[in-house]
């Protein structure tokens, strides 16, 4: 998708995609289409645009690879949740959770962007905010504890980093159905619109970049 041509255009990825068959991919995909920028979210911590981890559910080849060059564009690469936070923002201390695959987590604050990593931290009986409420602590709970805990995590973050609210997105966020206090639910076509804000005069500026 581009900010001029909005028809969503996919491949499925797979336990084995690099780096390079992600771009190749993408440019097999998109080369009727005319584009000058190009923002990529990816799974995990990034820095100056390169990730710093391989992700868990991808192949291998994507720390320190160089997406501008491989694109031939000027490109910019952010934590996806992050992106999605961007694309969701409405003003105030807006923090994000991205419930797929893992939690995925950024917070804005007063235009400020903050990619952050809450799901590895420690939550019960030595396992992760991510082990509960990840795809994995859905299949392993079901959806009615699963939603229990979605709750009791939110009012964990609520109490500790005080945001003005929290937005919900991600593959399984539809699963919850009555959402918790101080919570709207978000929307993965977000991620487009901060992919587009990525390249926007205006941007929110990050605090950090990883």
């Amino acid at each position: 998708m581009t900010d001029k041509v909005h028809v969503r255009r996919e491949f499925a990825s797979g336990p084995h995609l690099s780096a390079k068959e992600m771009v190749k991919q993408v440019k097999a995909l998109t080369k009727d289409w005319p584009y000058n920028l190009v923002s990529v979210g990816y799974p995990g911590p990034v820095l100056h645009d390169r990730p710093l981890v391989q992700p868990y559910n991808l192949g291998h080849g994507w720390v320190g690879f160089n997406f501008g060059k491989a694109f031939g564009r000027p490109t910019k690469v952010v934590n996806d949740a992050l992106m999605q936070a961007l694309g969701s923002y409405a003003g105030g201390r807006m923090l994000f959770l991205g419930l797929g695959t893992g939690l995925g987590s950024a917070m804005i604050v007063d235009g400020i962007l903050e990619p952050m990593e809450l799901g590895h931290l420690p939550y019960r009986k030595g396992e992760t905010f991510e082990d509960y409420v990840g795809a994995k602590g859905l299949e392993r709970h079901g959806k009615k504890k699963w939603r229990r805990r979605v709750a009791d995590v939110v009012k964990h973050f609520l109490a500790a980093l005080e945001p003005d609210y929290v937005v919900l997105g991600g593959g399984n966020a539809e699963k919850l159905g009555r959402l918790p206090p101080k919570t709207r639910l978000g929307d993965n076509v977000n991620a487009f619109k901060g992919g587009f804000k990525l390249w926007d005069t205006h941007v929110p500026r990050k605090r950090r970049t990883r």
